[in-house]
């Protein structure tokens, strides 16, 4: 609201102004914990973990092209590139959702939805990390089952799979835990050798078998349009 120069009271209309990326706003929340769309704001909450090292010297449970095995602040600096990175490059046929962590809002880690030519194959993957403090609590899990959630409510995918290493026992009892089925094995590098990846596949029918009731999506229709997905029915 507002007064002419008389003093006399003028209304003034609020004009709603569309979100400018849509990705930056989608939030997915649960009783325990929520996922945002990485806003550098959220960034910078992470840096700190980031900094401090989220796998310590003999720990190596995935290789990622924002490797958080480099020192400090070269660390800091592919992982904020990697993200930038994965923000701009978005066709239908390839992109990469980074969305943030939050439990009782704090910004704990990362999970990201992956897609290679979505529209046609409808199919997903996904990849996170989890700060050390907040480990050993289920949030890896809830994380997990709420990006499944948005994967499959709010995108309509088909399929979900994750790979992890055969050492990487919290993420292969995650999938096993979530009704993802085993889908044979392949190789990746990490640290510049090669270690066997294990393969997860979780169909659309068996994550209905057990789909929730107590996640709520914000943000995801617009988001559509974004990743090539106007046909698709949340």
């Amino acid at each position: 609201m507002s007064y002419d120069v008389r003093g006399t009271f003028c209304r003034r209309s609020v004009r709603v102004v569309p979100l400018p990326y849509p990705p930056l706003h989608v939030e997915v929340t649960t009783p325990w914990l929520r996922l945002r769309g990485a806003t550098d704001e959220l960034l910078e909450e992470l840096v700190p973990i980031v900094r401090g090292g989220i796998v310590g010297d003999d720990e190596m449970p995935f290789d990622d092209p924002i490797s958080h095995y480099e020192q400090p602040p070269s660390r800091e600096w592919r992982f904020l590139r990697g993200v930038w990175a994965a923000r701009a490059r978005v066709e239908p046929t390839s992109w990469r959702l980074p969305l943030v962590v939050e439990v009782d809002g704090e910004a704990v880690g990362m999970q990201d939805l992956i897609a290679e030519d979505f529209p046609t194959f409808g199919s997903v993957t996904t990849f996170s990390w989890l700060a050390p403090q907040a480990r050993g609590r289920g949030i890896g899990r809830e994380m997990r089952s709420v990006v499944l959630h948005l994967a499959f409510a709010g995108f309509g995918a088909r399929e979900a799979t994750s790979e992890a290493f055969l050492d990487n026992d919290a993420s292969n009892a995650i999938s096993r835990l979530l009704g993802y089925e085993e889908n044979g094995l392949t190789w990746a590098t990490r640290r510049g050798r090669p270690f066997q990846l294990r393969r997860w596949a979780l169909s659309r029918a068996r994550w209905q078998q057990n789909q929730r009731t107590d996640i709520t999506l914000a943000g995801v229709a617009e988001c559509l349009p974004v990743f090539g997905l106007g046909g698709r029915r949340q």
